[in-house]
């Protein structure tokens, strides 16, 4: 026995998967494809939703015009409150501003009284000593509600501050606008510098020039704004809160309102649908007087008139079917003994004069055209009634179309229309009822061969493992836009002004389309003005088994084939009678 290798493994555990890691480029595909996909279901709800499209643009809307509101108040606000602050502040320095200059004009006095060797050692002395009375006084009338700083314009005296506040808070910007001012206060909003400490604060500078003859010095007022800005952060914040809490309680009233509009109309709309559902006893539950109460009320007499009328319909058309019915039932009797009494007449003509046979003649025609025309007022009322059954049996498609081409090929011959086969070579097999099928087929071909304006008809017959089809084409008058559909419809004409050359009750296709249905098949219509027309028969090759396809197309392929050279759109298909529209 051979030794395990590596690569075996035991028979009792699995075999482990094989994962395969994911491209960037595919991980962006799934991205993409789960974003259009939630994009998608978002749309439909936006689209379904009055509710919800009511509510999103109200609160949009409001919250516009809160956010618009609310930085109007805000500025509002502030102007009111720092334009009081400055306004204070700079009456304050003003005062203060003159307290300095009256220090320093008091220097120029005390260096008068030295004698003049002594004027130039003590003038700087007496001077720097003004500055620091200026500056005690100053800081006694602050009382820690600002801070001064007092610096010298040119290089005569020192420079002083309170508060221990940095003198770096005086910014070059300020200083040159006090500078070309020369007088009036200057007012700026700053950054505060203490001493010691790394973290500004927010203050309001106001800077003046005091001259002295001497040198010039400049007076800054810092007054802190920590509290003013506290105060007014804390009025932003209340002003954000109650704007949020406002759209959200304007929210809830639009959707309380809506709620209120939107579930009765949404109840309209569901009865709506079961009514045209066939539940012609559904009613919607009035409730009050207002306008939807009277749309409720309005609904039920419309649900109640309707269902009176559809009551009505019922009766009418199922009195015209039974009397279609007893009527074609008995015509059936005195229809024999005439039928009987013209066979003799016809059988003995020779033996009439020549107006008389032809009279013969004439009845034997009318008659054998007035039966067929009982037959199939006989077929549709069993449709009526529920009454057709199928006699199934496994026949050969190939021979059901050739019988139905024998029984039409002397019409084609009065018509000098020729009929063109296209069989396959194999069996095509199929369980159906040979009589009905060769009866579908029998009216597509006389209604080819009425509207053909004799021209070759084609016929083709095609199968495939599931189902068989027959398409009968002809290339007469064709068929106007929405009329692929009507020629199916009882008594329908296409052209009411057109004689009918070969009899008929105008009941072919639609008992062609019930045989259709009967078999769980297909009978569909193409048709283009000037390309003629294209019937096609699509039917199950087992019966019972539900038809998902047709082998034959229905557009001709040369006409398909002509409308994509030209760039132009497939012309609109005939429906199916069952399942909808199949791949063609």
């Amino acid at each position: 026995m051979a030794p395990p290798t590596s690569s075996s493994r035991p028979s009792g555990k699995p075999k482990p998967k094989k994962t395969t890691r994911r491209t960037p480029r595919q991980i962006v595909r799934g991205v993409r494809r789960r974003a259009r996909r939630a994009a998608g279901r978002v749309r439909r709800i936006w689209r379904r939703s009055l509710q919800l499209r009511v509510v999103t643009s109200t609160l949009v809307i409001s919250m516009t015009v809160v956010a618009v509101l609310g930085f109007f108040l805000m500025q509002m606000i502030d102007t009111a409150v720092l334009r009081g602050r400055v306004n204070s502040a700079t009456a304050e320095a003003q005062a203060n501003v003159t307290t300095v200059a009256s220090y320093l004009n008091q220097a120029p006095v005390a260096v008068a009284k030295q004698s003049a060797a002594a004027q130039d050692d003590t003038s700087e002395i007496i001077l720097n000593a003004a500055v620091d009375q200026a500056a005690w006084a100053l800081a006694q009338r602050a009382d820690s509600r600002y801070s001064v700083v007092i610096l010298r314009a040119d290089q005569v005296g020192e420079d002083r501050s309170t508060g221990n506040v940095d003198q770096k808070s005086v910014t070059q910007k300020l200083r040159d606008k006090v500078r070309q001012a020369k007088g009036p206060p200057q007012a700026q909003y700053t950054s505060l510098y203490y001493q010691g400490q790394s973290k500004p604060v927010p203050a309001l500078a106001i800077g003046a020039l005091v001259p002295n003859v001497y040198g010039d010095y400049e007076v800054y007022h810092f007054f802190p704004l920590a509290d003013d800005v506290s105060t007014l952060s804390l009025v932003q914040q209340w002003l954000v809160v109650v704007g949020v809490a406002l759209v959200l309680l304007l929210a809830a009233v639009a959707f309380l309102v809506t709620r209120q509009v939107v579930t009765p109309v949404r109840l309209t709309r569901q009865a709506a649908e079961r009514l045209a559902a066939g539940k012609l006893e559904e009613r919607l539950r009035v409730r009050g007087e207002d306008d939807l109460a009277r749309l409720a009320t309005s609904f039920n007499e419309m649900a109640s008139n309707l269902a009176l009328k559809i009551h009505q319909l019922e009766e009418l058309s199922h009195v015209q079917r039974q009397f279609v019915s007893d009527v074609s039932h008995e015509l059936r009797t005195p229809l024999t003994t005439v039928r009987m009494a013209a066979d003799l007449l016809y059988e003995s003509r020779e033996d009439f004069e020549p107006s008389a046979a032809r009279s013969a003649e004439l009845m034997q025609t009318q008659l054998e055209r007035f039966e067929s025309m009982l037959a199939d007022l006989l077929e549709i009322s069993r449709y009526d009634a529920g009454a057709a059954t199928l006699d199934i049996d496994s026949v050969d498609m190939r021979d059901v179309v050739l019988r139905a081409v024998g029984d039409s090929q002397p019409l084609a011959e009065r018509k000098a229309t020729r009929l063109d086969l296209r069989l396959p070579n194999e069996p095509c097999m199929a369980e159906v009822e040979s009589r009905r099928v060769e009866r579908i087929l029998r009216n597509l071909l006389f209604n080819a061969i009425e509207h053909g304006e004799g021209r070759d008809i084609v016929v083709t017959l095609g199968a495939d493992r599931d189902a068989v089809a027959v398409a009968v084409r002809d290339h007469g008058v064709g068929l106007k836009p929405g009329e692929e559909n009507m020629v199916f419809d009882r008594f329908w004409r296409a052209d009411p002004s057109r004689a009918r050359t070969i009899g008929g009750t105008g009941l072919g296709l639609a008992i062609s389309r019930e045989d259709a249905m009967l078999h769980g098949g297909w009978l569909q219509a193409w048709g283009m003005m000037g390309e003629g027309s294209q019937f096609r028969l699509s039917l199950p090759r087992q019966s019972g088994v539900e038809l998902r396809g047709s082998p034959l197309p229905l557009v001709p392929p040369e006409v398909e084939m002509r409308r994509t050279w030209r760039g132009q759109t497939t012309p609109v298909l005939s429906p199916a009678i069952e399942g909808g529209f199949d791949a063609d």
